[in-house]
């Protein structure tokens, strides 16, 4: 798959970069995405809720009164789920809610992601940004000669820039995230793709290696 390197600009620089089809252009298995999108959410959730059972809420323990004679239902204390203020019965307890996902779906479940987006032709390879301070108009400029700026974008960098990072931070609509970082939700999660031309390079060079 031959992607043309864009500038800062957004205007071609004559360069391509071939994207393997092993890795982009095969057919997306959506249950796997399904599973990877389903355990990344799992593990952000906290799972700290829970409720009073009827030993934890206050009240007496004494018996409301006695068992027969009364002409009443048979009653234990004031604590009992049935009355107000009482406990709760089979409530929510603290759990987590991780899920386990072998390696090989995992992989699977981001080369389908990643086809997805290339079969919308949403991916972009621009040339290294380089910023000596953060700037993030100077970013924005960018993602408007790009196209994206409208758009919910993931930034994908070759290794950490503390410029770069800190120029995306305020940006509601823009993230970065390191190439061997991203995961299947956030790939899905965004509209657009952008690569810089080194990131990008690592699927080709990743490619060559294996053949």
């Amino acid at each position: 798959m031959q992607v043309d390197v864009l500038d800062i600009t957004g205007k071609k620089t004559g360069r391509t970069i071939e994207l393997p089809e092993e890795v982009f252009g095969t057919e997306p298995n959506d249950h796997v995405l399904y599973l990877a999108v389903k355990q990344y959410r799992g593990a952000q959730r906290s799972g700290t809720h829970k409720v009073k059972t009827r030993a934890e809420v206050q009240g007496a323990s004494r018996k409301l009164h006695k068992q027969k004679g009364t002409g009443g239902s048979r009653k234990g204390n004031i604590r009992n789920p049935l009355y107000k203020g009482g406990g709760t019965i089979f409530g929510p307890k603290p759990h987590k809610y991780l899920t386990k996902l072998n390696r090989k779906v995992k992989d699977l479940a981001k080369i389908s992601a990643l086809s997805y987006k290339a079969k919308e032709n949403a991916i972009v390879v621009v040339e290294d940004i380089h910023f000596e301070t953060p700037k993030t108009k100077q970013l924005m400029d960018i993602m408007k000669g790009l196209k994206v700026a409208d758009k919910k974008t993931l930034l994908v960098l070759p290794e950490y820039n503390d410029n770069l990072y800190l120029s995306t931070r305020n940006v509601p609509n823009v993230a970065s995230s390191l190439l061997s970082d991203i995961n299947t939700y956030d790939i899905m999660n965004a509209d657009v793709l952008v690569l810089t031309e080194n990131a990008a390079k690592i699927f080709s060079d990743n490619e060559t290696a294996e053949a």
